[in-house]
C-alpha cells in the first residue's frame, strides 16, 4: 500500500546527521503543511469543525468543512493509511475553498481515535499496517453509506448535486466502493497513488466501481505502475467496456505518495496537476 522505504530513508538520514530525532522529524513534517499547499485563487470563506458520525460500528471522528453560505456538492475524502491528519485537514480545507463540502474521515476509528499515526507520514510503517489490516470489503462499504448519509443531512450539501469521494494510497480502493456502495449517489470517484485497486478476485475494486455510473480520475505513481504495469490497462477497458469516461494515468517522476503535503516524496508540481485535474472531474461530474 505505501512505501515507507521513502519516508525511512529521509528520516534515516536526518537522525544521522543528528538534525532531528523520529518525534521532531514527524513534527517537522506536521507544522510545516499549512504553508506548503498553494492558496486556492479566489477562495471562498469557510466554516470547519471536528465532528463525530455514527456508524453501524460506532462513532467515527472526523472533519467537516464546507463553505459558509449556500449549498455545494458534498465530497468524501479517504485518507491514507497514516488517517486523518494535519495534511489532510487541509486538503479537505483547500477543496472547501473551491466550493465543495467535504468529509475527511478517520477509517481507523473503530480502534483509535485520530490522529492515529504518530508522526504522520514519516510514522514507520510497521505501526500503522495493523489499522489497515483491520478493515476490509464489509467495512468499507458499511462506512461508506453511513458517511454519505451524514453528509446528506447537512444543510450545506446540495441534494440536487451528485456527490463525489476520493481516496489516496489506502483510500484508493475504499474510494472504488463508496461508489460501488451509493451508485446512485456518487458521479465522481478520484484515486491518488491507489493501492490495490485491481486485483485477481471477483470482488476486486475496479470491477465493482464498474458497476457505478460515476465518472473516474486514477492518477497512477510512476513507480507503482513499474510493479503492476498492466493494472492501467485492465481499468481502462474494464471502465471503457462499462462505458464510463476514466482518465487514467502515470504521473512521471511521482513516487507513490506524491500528493499528502507532509510526505517525503511529496511532488509539488505533479501533486498540482492532480489537483487541477480533480477539480475539472468535480466541475464536470458535480455540476
Amino acid at each position: 500500500m505505501c512505501d515507507q522505504e521513502y519516508f525511512e530513508k529521509d528520516r534515516q538520514e536526518y537522525e544521522a546527521r543528528g538534525l532531528v530525532t523520529r518525534k521532531q522529524f514527524g513534527f517537522i513534517l506536521g507544522a510545516g503543511v499549512a504553508t506548503m499547499l498553494p492558496q486556492v485563487a479566489d477562495a471562498v470563506a469557510v466554516t470547519e469543525t471536528d465532528v463525530t458520525v455514527t456508524t453501524p460500528d460506532g462513532a467515527a471522528d472526523c472533519y467537516f468543512v464546507h463553505p459558509a453560505s449556500g449549498t455545494a456538492a458534498g465530497v468524501l475524502v479517504w485518507p491514507d493509511i497514516f488517517g486523518l491528519r494535519p495534511a489532510f485537514r487541509q486538503m479537505g480545507k483547500r477543496l472547501a475553498q473551491s466550493g465543495y463540502s467535504v468529509l475527511v474521515v478517520n477509517p481507523f476509528y473503530r480502534t483509535k481515535k485520530a490522529p492515529t499515526a504518530d508522526a504522520g507520514a514519516a510514522t514507520p510503517i510497521d505501526q500503522v499496517r495493523p489499522l489497515a489490516q483491520s478493515l476490509n470489503e464489509g467495512t468499507q462499504m458499511t462506512d461508506a453509506k453511513a458517511f454519505l448519509a451524514w453528509l446528506d443531512e447537512q444543510a450545506s450539501v446540495a441534494k440536487n448535486r451528485k456527490m463525489g469521494t476520493q481516496g489516496y494510497c489506502m483510500g484508493g480502493p475504499f474510494a472504488f466502493r463508496t461508489a460501488a456502495a451509493v451508485p446512485g449517489r456518487v458521479g465522481a470517484v478520484a484515486t491518488f497513488h491507489g493501492g490495490g485497486l485491481v486485483t485477481d478476485q471477483p470482488n476486486s475494486p475496479h470491477l465493482q466501481a464498474a458497476n457505478t455510473k460515476a465518472q473516474f480520475l486514477i492518477a497512477i505513481a510512476a513507480n507503482d505502475d513499474a510493479r503492476s504495469p498492466k493494472d492501467k490497462e485492465v481499468m481502462k477497458e474494464t471502465f471503457a467496456k462499462a462505458n464510463l469516461p476514466a482518465e487514467i494515468e502515470v504521473y512521471a517522476d511521482a513516487a507513490h505518495g506524491w500528493c499528502p503535503p507532509d510526505s517525503r516524496v511529496y511532488n509539488e508540481a505533479q501533486a498540482e496537476k492532480a489537483w487541477s485535474r480533480l477539480l475539472a472531474l468535480y466541475e464536470k461530474a458535480l455540476a
